[in-house]
């Protein structure tokens, strides 16, 4: 497994050099499910410019940590690496990479989406967008707490 297994960063990542590497040192890796989400030029029928996120430091990546560990108690991976970006964000760019490795793809794709749905809803992360009418700040969505939901997460961020 990687030494740093989140990164919080305001550079763009390589998918394929994130996943090299956390593949390189175990033979035991039959799969890989990676996600990658990317700002789009709509969200609830607005449309948007670009996009700004903010965290805490060393708050949001403790978090995300303790999230890994009950991500590896609840299934049978491998790996994980999540990298997810702040500051200004321009349509098209990288916002977050998670990828996990198990030896089985059922895993694996449970676990990467496990993941997402927690960094959606409880993750540390603050979202602006800049839209025609001007800036927004987003909320959570009722979609997305219900994703979080059944994985058995407590959740209560829409409004």
């Amino acid at each position: 497994m990687p030494h740093h297994r989140v990164t919080i960063q305001q550079s763009d990542f390589d998918i394929a050099a994130e996943v090299a590497a956390l593949r390189e040192a175990d033979a035991q890796v039959g799969a890989v499910a990676v996600f990658v989400g990317t700002v789009r030029d709509r969200n609830d029928g607005v449309a948007v410019r670009a996009l700004e996120l903010e965290h805490y430091p060393g708050m949001t990546e403790q978090a995300i940590e303790a999230m890994i560990d009950e991500a590896q108690r609840r299934f049978e991976i491998r790996g994980v690496r999540v990298i997810h970006r702040v500051g200004p964000l321009a349509l098209r760019e990288q916002i977050v990479l998670v990828a996990v490795t198990s030896a089985h793809r059922q895993a694996a794709f449970q676990a990467c989406e496990f993941l997402m749905d927690y960094l959606k809803t409880q993750a540390p992360f603050w979202k602006k967008e800049t839209t025609p009418d001007g800036e927004r700040w987003v909320d959570a969505r009722v979609a997305d707490d219900a994703a979080a939901a059944r994985w058995g997460l407590t959740v209560g961020n829409a409004a």
